[in-house]
């Protein structure tokens, strides 16, 4: 059995390169972007009316002029327009282009209108006030986005402004989530006293979500013949195979059998924590070059496997702990966890890492871990009362408030 720092160490050691997608911009949130953004014109692109309201010349108020003949308005989204005589003034409105001989804008709540003419009520007038010159913000050909970029809501606006409809990102791993036992019926059927109902693989078909991974889901029977037949097609089919279930001691937990009998390394199987102690990982054998070179379209070397214990908040933790880092990893993503100091003093017994369950408070700007232990690693309901796990260090049994720990925090 190993410790949890060297589980963790040798998935990140796994991580992967799964090549380059093209997709359309609007699809790319939370993917890593692969190329680098630049202006594609000064932005704004011309002087651009900042409010509603008149657009003058400065140096006719600095001559004295206060009221203005209105010759005028130009919208926005309208060509530019041009005053006539500068000592008179256009209406312009709000993200329209500043018209040529004016270069001051005053808004409407300093101005009255009547008949025609536009009176000011200001002291003073500078020229560009309430004017967004153009390239102020950035230059043409300027990088606005930098390659290997996470893409977020601001950046998805950022490649709509350029025109990007179609952006290169990192290719996510081809995800296949696996359940097994036969006493798991679908969510839509009324299970027997012996019993209960999927909910495992949906747990991680969410969590994989966040992450903008696209899982595929399958339920197998707890038969070795049909484990072996269908687990074999998958590990040629994905990168990335994620079992639940059947990975401990019990007769029909076939797994770890399975997955050696089909030639996948076995990395580590148990790991000192808990809860998610059987916890299974390994690898399936590195493809030659001239099996890579049979298919052209995939750059999958292997397959990696995530086996988790059958218990909800073991698969839940373990998911957390270790898919998130190796995917992130696999990302190019930052790996650093937010840490939460404890709210009151805990106690462990068993020597290992313990994940407690934790709700989270903001204190002074300090982020509070509030104990919320439950009834083990199969109280899937205690999940909704928690918002993160604290992770609690192997080499000691208690810990007090104040002291702050990683958390692996879901909400």
């Amino acid at each position: 059995m190993i410790t949890v720092d060297e589980a963790y160490d040798i998935i990140v050691g796994q991580s992967q390169y799964f090549g380059v997608d093209t997709v359309p911009f609007i699809e790319s949130l939370g993917k890593v972007l692969k190329e680098t953004i630049v202006a594609d014109r000064d932005f704004p692109p011309f002087d651009r009316v900042c409010m509603d309201g008149i657009a003058i010349s400065a140096a006719a108020f600095e001559n004295g002029k206060r009221s203005f003949l209105i010759e005028g308005v130009q919208a926005a989204g309208s060509p530019q327009m041009t005053l006539e005589n500068f000592e008179n003034c256009l209406e312009v409105m709000t993200g329209a282009v500043l018209p040529k001989n004016t270069d001051a804008v005053i808004p409407y709540e300093l101005i009255a209108i009547e008949n025609g003419m536009a009176t000011v009520s200001v002291s003073s007038v500078v020229s560009l006030q309430n004017i967004h010159v153009k390239g102020k913000d950035r230059k043409i050909n300027d990088i606005l986005i930098h390659e290997n970029t996470c893409i977020t809501a601001a950046e998805i606006g950022v490649l709509a402004t350029v025109g990007k409809s179609y952006v290169k990102v990192l290719r996510q791993p081809k995800v296949m989530i696996i359940s097994t036992g036969n006493e798991l019926v679908g969510v839509d059927e009324v299970p027997l006293e012996h019993q209960i109902r999927r909910s495992n693989v949906f747990s991680l078909v969410s969590l994989l979500s966040v992450l903008q991974i696209k899982a595929d889901t399958a339920h197998l029977p707890d038969d070795k013949e049909s484990l072996k037949e269908n687990i074999s097609q998958f590990l040629k089919n994905y990168d990335t195979l994620l079992f639940s279930g059947a990975v401990s001691k019990g007769k029909f937990d076939y797994i770890p059998e399975v997955l050696n009998e089909l030639g996948v390394e076995k990395l580590f199987h148990k790991v000192k924590q808990r809860p998610g102690k059987p916890f299974w990982f390994g690898r399936s054998a590195v493809l030659s070059t001239s099996e890579l070179e049979e298919d052209k379209n995939t750059s999958k070397k292997q397959t990696v496997v995530f086996a988790f214990p059958g218990n909800p908040v073991s698969t839940y933790v373990n998911c957390l702990k270790y898919f998130y880092p190796w995917y992130k990893k696999s990302m190019g993503m930052s790996l650093d966890l937010p840490i939460a100091k404890l709210s009151e003093d805990f106690a462990f017994k068993p020597s290992m890492t313990y994940f407690l369950q934790v709700k989270l408070l903001q204190e002074n700007g300090v982020l509070i871990a509030v104990p919320q232990t439950g009834n083990g690693s199969g109280d899937l309901a205690n999940l909704v009362e928690a918002d993160a796990f604290i992770e609690l260090p192997e080499d000691r049994n208690e810990f007090k408030k104040g002291e702050a720990f990683p958390i692996l925090r879901y909400r």
